[in-house]
């Protein structure tokens, strides 16, 4: 049965560059939309800026601009940068958009009819220096649950932990370093540990959307079983959702200088894409995936890709305002890691804080780290490890040494010899590769984002692919009188068996895929059908150079790049 899936990927803030550790959980949805696509399912992939918030007002402040300046300019600065590592969105978005600005209404009014917003008089963290009160992620200082030091006001990258930044210990000022003061205002709050609330959420964090597929992944069901407490023990507590002037973002309905908290309004960004590219496109009812009968009736899907330091925003605040808004909610989470480079968390000064353009501008192939991540890459919340050393060995070893290597030593022979008009094949010699599409092993550990395992199948049947290559050995029988039948087939067999291994690669190596079926000739490679070799006198074009190796001297002027950007900031 064929699926429509609106698929999104965390949205990325105005305020800085993209960086490896960003990419990799956009990597990974990515590769799970072509996978899709290639399956022949209906695929809207959508993302958006997230641009609201007191950090993009002061450094529009400090540049002396404004905030839409600011945040135009690095739309297409992060939109350049995704486009060049293959990750195509149908729809590229700002949350500083009238879809955003009227969904975030629409579902605060729905709460508030609901009685689930609360006006309290709290006391709150005031910049005497700065003469604003201050943003969650605006005040520094020790997590009150585990103690970790240096973390923001609102929730801790060290254990998860979420808190009001009055919790914090020894609390200061990040604009200005001075203590913070406390001082009333009135607030805003979503009533999340409202038993509704509560109730819902027990029951959606454990649920399955299809037998066998459930919204969480295990890890993640057991972060939010520690949240949730257990029945009759609500840890939940209650979410303030505005923000004082001043303040860039949306001004709440009826409430003068009250401002949505970016938090609120961020998500929101991923109905506001879709609804955005909706309204610009033929045939594409944004309703049927947002709305809560609709998609009940119509069977969309929603999956989020995300990363583990925003899952208690997505897996509880996030369901229960769509929920009880009357929005549909997620049918699946897929929460990655952090990314940590040669085994440490990335560093400025050591040069591991490595940016997306930074790869680019050292002609690395963008394609290479898509195939290291996607290999490093098991469908859980493990953090992924770019092993430099292991990265040149992996990439040098698969894709030049098994794979292109394949394609290299027989096209020759077929343009000069036969005219570049493939042959018959060797039906013995591609019993595996059909077994493998008749499984569909690689289609199953693709679908459930297991790309490790997958390209672990698929360098395995490239082993076979090669092994057959030495086992005729047509550089010899093209040495060999009355032996051109033989070569004919041998070489014909390889490309086949090659391009097959293309098929299998493609979600993973976009660019490079597009190169091979322009080389041999073929229409876009899908996953659909039953195996058919390429026919006898189907015609190739001439060989040339798919892909260049990396070289570690690359990878050091990559690092020395990367500290030099440093030292110069």
């Amino acid at each position: 049965m064929l699926r429509k899936i609106l698929v999104t990927n965390a949205l990325p803030y105005a305020n800085g560059d993209i960086h490896l550790g960003h990419l990799v959980g956009y990597i990974q949805a990515d590769i799970w939309v072509r996978f899709q696509r290639m399956r022949g399912h209906t695929v809207h992939y959508v993302c958006a800026d997230d641009t609201h918030g007191t950090p993009i007002m002061l450094r529009a402040e400090s540049e002396g601009i404004t905030p839409e300046d600011l945040i135009n300019r690095v739309h297409g600065e992060h939109l350049r940068d995704f486009t060049d590592f293959g990750v195509i969105f149908d729809n590229y978005h700002s949350t500083h958009s009238p879809e955003n600005r009227a969904y975030a209404e629409d579902i605060y009014t729905h709460l508030k009819t609901a009685n689930l917003i609360e006006a309290r008089a709290i006391e709150q963290f005031y910049d005497p220096i700065k003469e604003m009160f201050l943003p969650d992620r605006f005040i520094k200082g020790e997590c009150p649950k585990c103690g970790a030091e240096d973390q923001y006001g609102d929730n801790c990258e060290v254990c998860g932990a979420a808190y009001a930044p009055t919790d914090l210990k020894n609390p200061r000022s990040a604009v200005s370093g001075a203590t913070p003061e406390l001082r009333t205002s009135e607030h805003y709050f979503f009533r999340l540990s409202d038993p509704r609330a509560v109730a819902f959420l027990r029951e959606w964090t454990t649920s399955e959307t299809r037998p066998g597929v459930r919204r969480l992944q295990q890890e993640a069901a057991n972060k939010m079983r520690e949240w949730l407490g257990a029945d009759g023990d609500n840890k939940l507590s209650d979410w303030d959702i505005s923000r004082d002037a001043p303040y860039f973002g949306f001004e709440i309905p009826d409430a003068p200088g009250k401002y949505f908290y970016v938090w609120l309004d961020a998500p929101i960004g991923y109905l506001a894409s879709f609804k955005n590219l909706a309204d610009k496109s033929d045939g594409i009812v944004a309703e049927d995936y947002i709305d809560a009968p609709k998609a009940a009736a119509l069977g969309t899907e929603m999956v989020h890709f995300i990363g583990k330091d925003i899952l208690y925003f997505h897996a509880l605040f996030w369901p229960a305002m769509l929920e009880f808004a009357g929005y549909r909610t997620p049918n699946q989470l897929c929460v990655n890691g952090f990314l940590t480079v040669d085994g440490a968390k990335m560093s400025k000064s050591r040069g591991t804080f490595i940016t997306a353009r930074s790869w680019l501008d050292q002609k690395l192939d963008p394609e290479a780290l898509r195939y290291y991540f996607a290999s490093k890459s098991n469908g859980s919340m493990e953090d992924v490890d770019l092993n430099l050393d292991d990265m040149i060995a992996r990439v040098n070893a698969d894709l030049i040494g098994k794979f292109i290597n394949l394609a290299s030593r027989s096209a020759g022979f077929i343009n000069k010899r036969f005219d570049g008009r493939l042959g018959a094949i060797d039906n013995d010699a591609t019993l595996a590769f059909i077994s493998a599409w008749k499984e569909n092993s690689i289609a199953d550990a693709f679908e459930s984002r297991d790309y490790g395992r997958a390209l672990r199948e698929v360098m395995r049947l490239a082993d076979l692919a090669n092994q057959y290559v030495n086992d005729t050995k047509p550089w010899e029988l093209a040495k060999q009188e009355g032996a051109e039948e033989a070569l004919h087939i041998a070489c014909s067999t390889a490309l086949t068996l090659f391009r097959d291994l293309t098929r299998y690669l493609k979600p993973v190596l976009p660019s490079l895929a597009e190169k091979v079926e322009q080389f041999l000739n073929i229409d876009p490679l899908d996953w659909q059908g039953e195996w058919q070799p390429l026919p006898a006198g189907h015609r190739i074009d001439p060989y040339n150079h798919l892909m260049t190796r990396i070289e570690r001297t690359r990878i050091d002027s990559l690092i020395e790049a990367n500290r030099d950007t440093l030292s110069k900031g």
